[in-house]
């Protein structure tokens, strides 16, 4: 039996995010690295784990194709970050109620794409684009919030602060 490695710490997998998507622009031409930051910053407002705010940072590798999904499973990372990002990677051909589904079934992955949806669908990062992909965007980031029973306008923040109120 082999001794398993020590976990990656958050920094070294934000490194090899900000690394693996070096070269990638969103669809308004900004560095794709931003998105990856403010996905991450909205799960820890969030009151995210470590483990949700690693799975932000690598949300987007396995889908977009810059790290292998083999990369992710041979990782150094906790199974349930893997479990987190293989939740939040929509498969080509995929069924959005099949993807969603899975989003909620997997523990934490429905954070990290509510904060993917909210900064997605951040008005001001949809303005600069043309009308009908701001148009398009906009009603399916909705659509998929609507499946994951997400109030619309509600941000990562406020869910988690409205969850602590009614714990008190």
């Amino acid at each position: 039996m082999t001794t398993p490695h020590s976990n990656l710490e958050l920094a070294e997998i934000e490194a090899i995010a900000r690394a693996a998507h070096a070269d990638q622009r969103d669809k308004a031409g900004r560095p794709y690295t931003e998105h990856l930051a403010a996905v991450a910053d909205g799960v820890r407002a969030g009151g995210g784990s470590d483990d949700q705010i690693a799975a932000a940072w690598l949300h987007d590798a396995v889908e977009d194709g810059v790290l292998p999904e083999e990369w992710l499973v041979g990782a150094a990372l906790p199974q349930q970050v893997k479990d987190m990002v293989l939740a939040v990677t929509r498969r080509e051909g995929e069924d959005l109620s099949a993807y969603t589904r899975r989003i909620l079934a997997t523990p934490g992955a429905l954070l990290v794409k509510e904060s993917d949806l909210a900064h997605n669908a951040d008005p001001a990062r949809l303005a600069v684009l043309e009308p009908a992909t701001r148009t398009r965007l906009t009603e399916k980031y909705a659509h998929v919030r609507r499946l994951l029973g997400l109030t619309p306008g509600e941000s990562p923040t406020e869910r988690s602060i409205q969850a602590n109120t009614a714990k008190d």
